[in-house]
């Protein structure tokens, strides 16, 4: 019986390359505070989480680096699984 993809080894290394990158939320443009971490990330509204551009209910791939976007955790849940996202602000930083 498989695991849930989420705790496996390639799930988890795409995470942490893509909390590496340092990148603003993509939904609201926002900065997310990475240094939330440990079990108040799972709580948290602003903590970082791995968001698909392409919703996994829709298609997207689970693995996929070209699919990952970081964004908030309440960003995230907001979305949904709708494909497009009206973004509020954009990023300074480019």
């Amino acid at each position: 019986m498989a695991g849930n993809p989420r705790n496996g080894r390639p799930y988890r290394e795409l995470c942490a390359r893509q909390r590496a990158l340092g990148l603003p939320c993509w939904i609201c443009g926002h900065d997310i505070p990475y240094e939330i971490t440990g079990p108040e990330a799972g709580r948290h509204p602003a903590a970082f989480t791995l968001d698909h551009l392409t919703p996994l209910s829709k298609g997207g791939g689970l693995l996929d680096p070209a699919n990952a976007r970081s964004a908030h955790r309440r960003c995230n849940s907001a979305r949904g699984n709708r494909q497009s996202v009206h973004v509020k602000g954009t990023s300074r930083r480019w």
